[in-house]
C-alpha cells in the first residue's frame, strides 16, 4: 500500500510537469487534426504547425496555446496517479521476488494494463479538451463579429461537460471515442514503458539503472514519448475527429467509418495531420514527466 501511495504522488507530480511543458504542442496538434478538408483549389486554414502557432497567437494571444488546459489540469492528478499506480501494482504481481527487475516484455504488459485502466479517464477529459481546442480554431477563422459569436459554443470545460450531458446522450456522450482511446492508450503505454526501461538499461549497460543521472532519465523519457506517438498516431487522429464531430449531423458513424473517410479523402497523410507537433511535444513533455516521477519517487524512498 505504501508503494501505491508513492506511485500516486510521483505520478501526480510527473503529470503536472508533462502538462505544463506539452500542452501548447497539443493545442496545435488538435487544431491541425480537426481543421476541415479544404475545397478543391483552396488552401487549408492552417498550412502547417508554424502557421497554426502564428494564427493562434495573433487571434488569441499566447494564452490561446493553453486553450482547453482546464480539463486535463483538473484531472492530471487522477490520470497519472492511475497510470503509474496501476503500472506499479502490475509490476508487483509480475515480479518473481523482491528486488528482481522485470523483463522488458513484462514492462510491456504492465504498460498495457495501465493504458487500459487510464482510458476510462482519458476519454471524457480529451473530449472536453478537443472541443475547446477546435472551438479556438473556429474562432480564429471567423471573419465577422457574428461568426465569432456563433463559433463560441462553449464557455469553458464545465460548460462542455454540461452541454454533452444535457444534449448528447448523458454520461454516454462523454465517452464518445472510447474505442480509439483504447487503441491509443493500450499499445501506446505498453510501448512507452517498455521503451523507457529498455533505453535506461542501454544507457546503464545492464538492468541496474539506479545510478543514472538526470540527463539520462531525460533522454530515456524523450525516447519513450516518441515511441508512444510513433505507433499510435493515426488512432489519435480518429479519436479527435470523432470527439469534435457534430452530434446532430455527424460526419462519421464510428471509428472505422472515420478511418475510411479520412483515408479516402486525404490519403495516408490525413491520418498524420499534426504529427509534427505531437512528436515535438512528446519528447520534452515525456522527458519532464518521467524525470519528475523518478525524482519524486526517489525522494519518497
Amino acid at each position: 500500500m505504501a508503494d501505491a501511495w508513492k506511485d500516486l504522488a510521483s505520478g501526480t507530480v510527473g503529470g503536472a510537469a508533462q502538462l505544463v511543458v506539452g500542452h501548447p504542442f497539443d493545442t496545435i496538434k488538435v487544431k491541425l487534426q480537426s481543421q476541415p478538408t479544404p475545397a478543391p483549389g483552396q488552401l487549408p486554414r492552417y498550412t502547417g504547425a508554424i502557421d497554426a502557432v502564428k494564427q493562434t497567437v495573433a487571434s488569441e494571444g499566447a494564452k490561446g496555446l493553453y486553450k482547453g488546459m482546464g480539463a486535463p489540469l483538473a484531472t492530471v492528478a487522477a490520470f497519472n496517479a492511475v497510470l503509474f499506480t496501476v503500472r506499479g501494482q502490475m509490476e508487483g504481481l509480475l515480479r518473481s521476488e523482491a528486488g528482481v527487475p522485470l523483463t522488458i516484455s513484462q514492462q510491456f504488459v504492465c504498460g498495457a494494463g495501465a493504458g487500459f485502466a487510464v482510458s476510462f479517464l482519458a476519454c471524457p477529459t480529451e473530449l472536453i479538451k478537443c472541443r475547446l481546442q477546435a472551438q479556438g480554431a473556429a474562432v480564429a477563422g471567423a471573419s465577422t463579429t457574428s461568426s465569432v459569436v456563433a463559433a463560441m459554443k462553449y464557455g469553458g470545460p464545465m460548460d462542455v461537460a454540461r452541454h454533452v450531458l444535457r444534449s448528447e446522450g448523458g454520461a454516454r456522450g462523454l465517452f464518445k471515442g472510447l474505442f480509439p482511446t483504447f487503441a491509443r492508450e493500450v499499445p501506446g503505454n505498453a510501448t512507452m514503458f517498455a521503451a523507457y526501461e529498455a533505453f535506461k538499461r542501454f544507457l546503464a549497460g545492464g538492468s541496474d539503472t539506479s545510478s543514472l543521472g538526470q540527463g539520462s532519465l531525460i533522454m530515456a523519457g524523450g525516447v519513450a514519448g516518441a515511441a508512444f506517438w510513433g505507433i499510435v498516431y493515426p488512432t489519435d487522429v480518429v479519436k479527435s475527429v470523432l470527439q469534435v464531430d457534430d452530434y446532430k449531423n455527424p460526419k462519421y458513424t464510428g471509428s472505422m467509418d472515420a478511418f475510411r473517410k479520412i483515408l479516402k479523402s486525404e490519403g495516408v497523410k490525413g491520418l498524420y495531420k499534426g504529427f509534427g507537433p505531437a512528436m515535438a511535444r512528446s519528447v520534452p513533455a515525456n522527458a519532464a514527466c518521467f524525470l519528475a516521477y523518478e525524482m519524486t519517487r526517489s525522494s519518497l524512498g
